[in-house]
């Protein structure tokens, strides 16, 4: 059978699941278009001011659209912010003091915020880490490759400042966590601690569902703005919300005590990340329906792929298990072969600030280190898994799948 053929197969096979990513899809452009409405988004929103960026009008109704859409007391929208790690860390270090403790949920985090906290990196890295400054920290390990809720509810006490909830697997093979999953977890803590700040890693997961974690009972989130809510078009940036005491705090840390959410000029980004927030719902959804596609297609022809196509998403990450590395640089190869941008370069694996083993990473974005676009990457390590993710319009997910099933069909 030609790719085309067995493409086309695999998508009448989908349509419930599309029907209802689309029906997702829906119910969070409605959201987002409310917020715009509520807060009169205009025109002169869109205008900048320079230097200390006081009395930026675009800037403060902006924290209040994206307030809106996470159900957030509060929120902070800035293109200051130089990745998700940045964002996270930011709530880390404006939150927690030396004594407090700190709990991973989800066994060990992404291995970016493993420098963070501390427990992995140079030892230049890790004199500046959460724990070089006197923060406790625990893991709760997984257990069959999933929370072990029962070990996290022995864990919590008076003495937990933070839970930390990263909802997305990260280069791991564990579920996803869904909405139910993160509401799970915020009971079982506050019930055992009601002061416990139950903080959830957001990235990859912004308009997945019909609600989000702050609606579960989290007490703050954080993401990236070249992730979900950019809809592909923000250049930099990130977001925090949740209540506005803990906003405040890592605002505190972004800028400076006594500038929080005050300052900082946003250098002419204010259309760019309102449009991006009105994009978002259609662009995570057609991201989603390529991952399903993929799912599909590559457990028909023998792989081991993660989520299957008949679960329920809580990301826009789909996992592809190769179990060697060649076949794994082959499929990021052919990514980047049909990528708009450097479609004409060939990956290769390298060591990446960060991360402990050499990644191999496909993305010809217009975003630099976009993952709403099109992108595939994956550690040098078995099982040799390939991470896909994004897609700004689900017909190139589907060229690119064509092209991959080429060779194996």
């Amino acid at each position: 059978m030609k790719a085309k053929d067995f493409i086309k197969q695999a998508e009448k096979s989908l349509t419930q699941q599309f029907e209802e990513l689309e029906n997702i899809r829906d119910f969070n452009q409605k959201k987002v278009l409310d917020a715009f409405l509520k807060n009169k988004v205009a025109p002169e929103h869109f205008y900048t001011v320079s230097g200390y960026g006081h009395d930026d009008l675009g800037r403060e109704v902006l924290d209040k659209v994206f307030a809106d859409v996470f159900k957030a007391e509060k929120a902070l929208v800035r293109i200051h912010f130089a990745s998700g790690t940045h964002t996270l860390a930011c709530c880390l270090f404006g939150n927690l003091r030396a004594g407090d403790k700190l709990i991973s949920a989800a066994g060990s985090p992404y291995d970016t915020m493993r420098e963070v906290i501390g427990t992995e990196g140079e030892n230049s890295v890790k004199e500046d880490s959460l724990i070089a400054h006197g923060i406790i920290y625990e893991e709760i390990p997984l257990k069959n490759n999933f929370i072990d809720f029962d070990k996290l509810e022995k864990s919590i006490d008076d003495n937990v400042k933070m839970v930390l909830i990263q909802r997305s697997k990260g280069y791991s093979t564990r579920k996803s966590l869904s909405v139910e999953d993160i509401e799970k977890i915020c009971k079982i803590v506050k019930s055992k601690n009601p002061e416990c700040i139950c903080f959830t890693d957001n990235c990859y997961g912004e308009f997945a569902d019909t609600r989000e974690p702050l609606e579960a009972g989290a007490d703050l989130i954080g993401g990236s703005l070249i992730k979900n809510p950019g809809g592909g078009i923000v250049e930099a940036g990130g977001y925090i919300a949740g209540k506005a005491k803990y906003v405040d705090k890592a605002a505190n840390r972004l800028t400076a005590p006594g500038i929080g959410c005050e300052g900082g000029a946003m250098f002419n980004q204010h259309r760019l990340i309102f449009q991006g927030l009105f994009m978002a719902p259609s662009v995570v959804c057609d991201a989603i329906k390529g991952a399903v596609l993929a799912a599909k297609v590559f457990d028909e022809i023998g792989f081991e792929s993660y989520p299957k196509y008949y679960e329920k998403r809580s990301d826009i990450i789909q996992n592809i298990t190769f179990n060697s590395p060649e076949p794994l640089e082959q499929f990021c190869r052919t990514i980047q072969s049909l990528s708009p941008v450097n479609g004409y370069v060939t990956p290769i694996p390298e060591h990446i600030p960060g991360y402990e083993d050499k990644v191999i990473m496909a993305g010809g974005t217009f975003i630099e280190g976009s993952t709403i676009e099109l992108s595939a990457d994956g550690p040098m390590r078995p099982p040799y898994v390939a991470y896909m993710q994004g897609g700004l319009n689900y017909s190139h997910i589907k060229i690119v799948l064509t092209e991959i099933l080429d060779k194996y069909l």
